[in-house]
C-alpha cells in the first residue's frame, strides 16, 4: 500500500479504537458481546479483509504493515480483533495458501467484506498444539465427501457462515500427511455448533465446539481441488505461521495499553502522602514493562520483515510468538501489581487485560510448543537423540 494511504489507515483505526471501542470495553466484557454498530463500522473500514489480496476485495497489507495495524487494534479488548481476525488470518489464509482460483473467487471477496464470517476448524479434544494427531475423518461416497468428528474451542463458531474443516482423508498415511481441508457452510446437515464456551477472559469473542455427523459436501468443497488432497497439514502450518506473527503483534498493542494504564495510575495514585510514581520499586516495575514492550515491538517488526522477504517463515514466527505472549503476560502482571488492590477489582482495565492476556500463551501453539519448534529447527537430527 502507498505509504500515505497506509498512514491514513493507521490514523483512522487508531481513532476508531480509542474513541469508539475503548469506552465500550467494560460493557463488552460484562455482556460478552460485541455491539452491532462496532461490527458494522469494522466492515466499512475494511477490517475484515486487511490481510487479503486487493484483487479479492481486501487491503492487501504486507505482514510488516499488518503488524503495525495490529499494534493499534491490540490497544483495546482482544475481542475486537477476534471478530475479524480469522477472516484475515488462519481461515482466510486457508484459501490464499491452498485454494483453487474458483474457490478464491467465490469466497474471498465475501470474506474480505465481512459478508461471510469464516471459522478455522482444526483443534480437537486430543489434538491442540499438535494438530497432526487429529481424528476427524472424511471419506468419499460417490462424488461427495462425508465428514465425521468433532472440533473444540473454535473461534467465531456460533456466528460463522463457513468452516475451514481439517479432516484425515488417508488414515494409513504418516501423521503429518493424509489430512485435507474442506469448505463446509454453516447449516449443512449434520453440522452442529454447541453452546458458546464460558471462558476466563476475552469476553465478546465467542468460541464453541463443532460436531460433524455424516456431514456431506461435494467434491468442490475440497480446498485446492484434487491437488489439495492430503495437503491439509501443510496448508494449516502455512496459515499458522502467519497467525503467530498476527497474535504477536496483538500482544505488543496490549502491552502498550498496559504500560499506559500503569503510568497513568502511578502518576495520580497517592500512598503515604506521596504519588506512588515517586517510589523507586514502582518505577522499576514500569521500567521493566516499557523495556519488555519496546523489545516486543522490535522483535515483531524484524520477524515481519523476514516473513515478507520469504527468508524466515518458521523460526521467526515461533520466536516472536513465544516472546511476545510471555512478554505481555509479564506486563499485565506488573500492571496489576502497580494498581495494588484496585488491580484485582472487576471494572478496572488492568484486571480485565490480565484475564485476556493469559490466553496468548496457549493459542496459535503454546509457549512449550514454540520452544520445541525453535529447538528442533536449530538442532536438526540432534534433537531426535
Amino acid at each position: 500500500m502507498d505509504a500515505d494511504d497506509f498512514s491514513s489507515v493507521l490514523s483512522e483505526v487508531r481513532r476508531f479504537v480509542r474513541e469508539r471501542v475503548v469506552p465500550l470495553e467494560a460493557e463488552i466484557d460484562e455482556k460478552d458481546e460485541m455491539p452491532a454498530e462496532i461490527r458494522e463500522a469494522a466492515k466499512k473500514m475494511g477490517l475484515f479483509g486487511f490481510a487479503l489480496p486487493e484483487e479479492y476485495g481486501g487491503l492487501g497489507l504486507s505482514m510488516y504493515e499488518e503488524a503495525q495495524l495490529m499494534f493499534e487494534l491490540g490497544y483495546t479488548t482482544p475481542s475486537l480483533r477476534s471478530m475479524f481476525g480469522t477472516n484475515n488470518g488462519i481461515a482466510g489464509h486457508v484459501l490464499m495458501v491452498g485454494g483453487t482460483e474458483e474457490q478464491k473467487t467465490e469466497w474471498l471477496p465475501r470474506i474480505a467484506s465481512g459478508e461471510v464470517l469464516a471459522s478455522f476448524a482444526l483443534t480437537e479434544p486430543e489434538a491442540g498444539s499438535d494438530p497432526s494427531t487429529l481424528t476427524t475423518r472424511a471419506h468419499l461416497d460417490g462424488d461427495d465427501w462425508v465428514i465425521n468428528g468433532a472440533k473444540r474451542y473454535i473461534t467465531n463458531a456460533p456466528l460463522a457462515d463457513v468452516f475451514m474443516v481439517f479432516a484425515r482423508t488417508d488414515p494409513d498415511a504418516p501423521r503429518t500427511r493424509g489430512i485435507s481441508t474442506f469448505l463446509v457452510p454453516a447449516g449443512t446437515p449434520g453440522l452442529t455448533v454447541a453452546p458458546r464456551d464460558h471462558k476466563m477472559g476475552q469476553f465478546g469473542a465467542w468460541t464453541a465446539d463443532v460436531h460433524f455427523d455424516d456431514v456431506r459436501v461435494p467434491a468442490s468443497a475440497l480446498v485446492g481441488g484434487e491437488d489439495g488432497l492430503n495437503r491439509g497439514f501443510a496448508t494449516a502450518m502455512g496459515c499458522i505461521a502467519h497467525g503467530r506473527l498476527h497474535i504477536s503483534s496483538l500482544c505488543v498493542g496490549m502491552a502498550e495499553r498496559l504500560v499506559d494504564e500503569s503510568v497513568e495510575y502511578a502518576r495520580t495514585r497517592r500512598q503515604s502522602g506521596k504519588l506512588i510514581g515517586s517510589f523507586q520499586l514502582v518505577q522499576g516495575l514500569i521500567a521493566d514493562s516499557m523495556t519488555d514492550y519496546y523489545a516486543g515491538r522490535a522483535t515483531v517488526l524484524e520477524a515481519a520483515r523476514a516473513f515478507d522477504a520469504g527468508t524466515d517463515s518458521k523460526i521467526g514466527p515461533s520466536c516472536t510468538k513465544y516472546f511476545a505472549s510471555e512478554m505481555v503476560w509479564r506486563v499485565a502482571d506488573r500492571a496489576v501489581q502497580i494498581h495494588g488492590g484496585a488491580g484485582y477489582m472487576r471494572g478496572v482495565a488492568v484486571e480485565r487485560f490480565y484475564r485476556d492476556a493469559r490466553l496468548f500463551r496457549i493459542y496459535e501453539g503454546t509457549s512449550q510448543i514454540q520452544q520445541v519448534i525453535i529447538a528442533k529447527a536449530l538442532l536438526g537430527e540432534a534433537a531426535r537423540g
